[in-house]
């Protein structure tokens, strides 16, 4: 109520302030009804942006444009809003102000204005522009918002992909450890059976060696005794004969059954 009643006292009792909102500029009038409607959609103005001011950046801005709308109706121009927006920051201490309260008066003396500025062709035209180029931005957001959303997929898969081959990656130098220990234990495998087929075919060749020796040990003295038969009589010499036959048909036996089982090994 200060504040209106100071503009009010502005508005009425100091010429110069009424001068300031343009009035030279309007033809006389006996009836002093311009400057009643001035007076009123001033002080509108300037309850109109302290209630904004109080409200915060999220109240809304339909109060500023219909005062706009009735700066239209009076006939004024930007330059008349203007000097009605000064009066009031000076009505509410803000003509100095740097500050957060300064910038929401600025916002709600801009879209005050834009009722003035859109009477004019060339400001309808850079509306219509503006408006072109929002939908314009809207579509080009909308499909940086695909791509960035396609992006962040294909991120995903790659990760998932480098997760993957890592896992992958582990796997193979598992299996190749395991496969280089398979054939380490392979060689000492064969190596072993190999130590044992040699161990064996010496075995059998130890024991062939001594059967061999032993069975021509005996026909040797087989045959020092038919030697001394013959002097004596001819049938034992008979008997004797057959008897060292069996004992070379043994050996010969002996010497087969070494032989297979050397290749068997």
């Amino acid at each position: 109520m200060d504040n209106r009643r100071r503009l009010s006292d502005l508005a009425f009792h100091q010429r110069p302030g009424i001068e300031q909102l343009g009035l030279s500029a309007f033809p006389p009038n006996p009836h002093d009804d311009m400057k009643q409607k001035l007076i009123r959609l001033s002080e509108a103005y300037t309850a109109a942006l302290e209630k904004q001011l109080k409200q915060g950046p999220g109240a809304s801005l339909l109060p500023a444009l219909t005062l706009g709308r009735q700066a239209v109706a009076l006939g004024l121009e930007t330059l008349d809003l203007a000097r009605i927006h000064e009066q009031a920051l000076v009505a509410l201490d803000l003509s100095r102000a740097k500050n957060a309260f300064a910038r929401l008066a600025g916002i709600f003396f801009a879209e005050a204005n834009t009722a003035i500025e859109a009477t004019h062709p060339v400001a309808r035209e850079n509306q219509l522009e503006l408006s072109r180029l929002m939908t314009a931005l809207g579509r080009r957001t909308g499909e940086l918002a695909v791509s960035s959303l396609q992006l962040r997929r294909g991120v995903v898969r790659r990760k998932a992909m480098e997760v993957d081959f890592a896992r992958r990656a582990q796997d193979h130098r598992k299996c190749l450890e395991e496969s280089l220990e398979l054939q380490k234990r392979l060689r000492r495998l064969t190596y072993q059976v190999l130590a044992a087929q040699e161990d064996e075919r010496k075995k059998i060749s130890h024991e062939l060696q001594d059967e061999i020796a032993q069975t021509l040990l005996g026909i040797n003295i087989r045959l020092l005794s038919l030697k001394q038969e013959a002097r004596c009589k001819s049938t034992g010499l008979k008997n004797s004969i057959a008897s060292t036959r069996q004992l070379v048909a043994s050996s010969v036996r002996s010497v087969r059954q070494a032989g297979h089982k050397l290749c068997q090994t």
